[in-house]
């Protein structure tokens, strides 16, 4: 049992039989098996949304909850994702840190487990082998896929290049831990709040529950359905072997990841929203942050992208046209 709770202290202390090489892993189908006991902080972090009928409400709260859950979304698309996982642009050791810490915060796991998993995902996207691959439905595409043993550990052989440094693999293997710091350092601003500005109206427990709580909770779903909803729902302006999707909704609410089909069309460029009208907030940051000189070498789209949008479209054009011909005659 004490084993047991190590695990979720350093999430590196048990060696699981779920880190396998990448061919064995290649070959495993999806785990239905979810593991009740590991999960319970997640359970409890639904099930302590319900506090919002104790602690009221005030408008700082509910301010705070949308910056934290901004700022967070930010270091998850930008960072975890966009640097992480597919290395589109450059940046300082620094910065790399201080975002993945931030990114840390929003209790999806290390920044090395996400990546690894992303990676992983790419390569096998929407079949078997794809860890959160639609074919297995909403629910494990959702939440069922990190909920079983077999998606717990970190695939490090997946993501070598970045074990090289020490405070990723710090930040990767204490997760849990930075995430119930961020937890009690906002329950004492909120205290702090109360005594200091009383006119904000706030306390620590409801800056607690709304600024922690429910933010971490709307930014965990918004981020999974990325994973979900994304390969269900919206338009297919590529061709590609899976069944990503673009969506607008889903953008604006994950700040530019709704741009799935063209991110699983072209994964290499830092820009998910290929069009100027693919609103894409994560990367006009970036580009606001390269003018400033905190990261460098951002990846463009290439040009045969477009040309193959335009073929893309020629030839959904063509179709349409042969069936109105079919119909008149």
């Amino acid at each position: 049992m004490l084993k047991f709770f190590l695990g979720w202290i350093d999430s590196w202390s048990i060696t699981h039989s779920s880190e396998l090489t990448e061919f064995e892993a290649s070959k495993t189908s999806k785990d239905t098996q979810i593991q009740w006991l590991r999960i319970i902080p997640f359970i409890l972090l639904h099930i302590a949304c319900l506090a919002v009928f104790w602690v009221g409400v005030s408008w700082f709260a509910v301010w705070f909850m949308v910056l934290f859950y901004m700022i967070r979304m930010f270091a998850i698309t930008a960072f975890f994702h966009r640097y992480l996982s597919h290395k589109t642009f450059q940046t300082s050791r620094s910065v790399q840190f201080i975002f993945l810490l931030i990114g840390t915060m929003s209790a999806q796991r290390g920044p090395l487990w996400w990546a690894a998993h992303h990676r992983y995902h790419h390569r096998f996207t929407d079949t078997e082998h794809d860890p959160h691959s639609s074919t297995h439905g909403f629910w494990y595409s959702h939440v069922g896929w990190f909920l079983n043993q077999q998606n717990f550990s970190t695939r490090k052989e997946i993501i070598k290049d970045w074990l090289k440094f020490p405070e990723i693999v710090w930040l990767d293997r204490f997760s849990f831990v930075i995430v119930l710091i961020t937890a009690f350092a906002i329950y004492l601003l909120g205290d702090w709040l109360a005594f200091a500005y009383p006119n904000l109206g706030t306390s620590g427990p409801q800056l607690l529950v709304w600024g922690f709580v429910v933010s971490t909770l709307l930014l965990i779903h918004a981020t999974l359905c990325i994973n979900s909803l994304a390969h269900l729902y919206g338009r297919r302006d590529f061709d590609t072997k899976d069944n990503s999707r673009n969506n607008l909704f889903l953008s604006i609410i994950t700040l530019g990841e709704g741009w799935h089909n063209n991110h699983h069309y072209y994964a290499g460029s830092t820009r998910q929203g290929f069009f100027w009208w693919q609103i894409d907030i994560t990367y006009y940051v970036l580009k606001g942050m390269s003018f400033c000189g905190l990261i460098w070498a951002i990846k463009p789209v290439p040009q045969r992208i477009y040309d193959a949008h335009k073929t893309h479209l020629n030839d959904l054009k063509n179709k349409i046209d042969k069936m109105s011909d079919g119909g008149i005659s």
